[in-house]
């Protein structure tokens, strides 16, 4: 499980996904994200821009990223 702290109040999901070195570009991220294989809490999430706040958990290709302050 990756663990991100958050430096604001949120990171955006495209963000958290790059800074856990899931995806290597906004592109990729934007790409996973629209084709719905993110889970935002054990929701498919399709917006990039989603904002992630500290509790939050992102599922992507069997890795976890947990949201923390």
């Amino acid at each position: 499980m990756e663990i991100i702290k958050l430096r604001e109040e949120y990171i955006k999901l495209g963000q958290a996904l790059k800074a856990a070195g899931l995806v290597g570009s906004g592109v990729d991220a934007k790409h996973v994200i629209e084709d719905g294989l993110v889970c935002v809490n054990g929701q498919k999430e399709y917006q990039r821009g989603k904002k992630l706040h500290a509790g939050d958990e992102v599922t992507f290709g069997g890795n976890t990223i947990k949201i923390e302050e």
